[in-house]
């Protein structure tokens, strides 16, 4: 997923990053990331051993899952997903 990059000057479009908290700094970095996107596309490839996958992303990317989380959406893979 290459990011739009025709507005990247654009202040207004990151007026949110001065209120993040660090954890969301680094949400918007890692979403952008190339690499841990092709991570996420083979986590939620079908067939994918997830909880083997899910070990590695935690390594590699130094995520955190201290708790279970709820499923409010039938599509669990999102809970991994980069949004935009």
């Amino acid at each position: 997923m290459l990011p739009d990059a025709s507005v990247w000057r654009s202040s207004a479009r990151y007026d949110h990053v001065e209120k993040l908290t660090a954890s969301g700094l680094a949400w918007e970095w890692l979403r952008r990331n190339e690499a841990y996107d092709q991570d996420f596309e083979a986590y939620a490839a079908p067939g994918a051993d997830q909880a083997a996958l899910t070990a590695e992303i935690r390594q590699r990317w130094r995520l955190r899952f201290p708790g279970k989380s709820r499923d409010r959406t039938p599509d669990r893979t999102r809970l991994l997903a980069a949004s935009g």
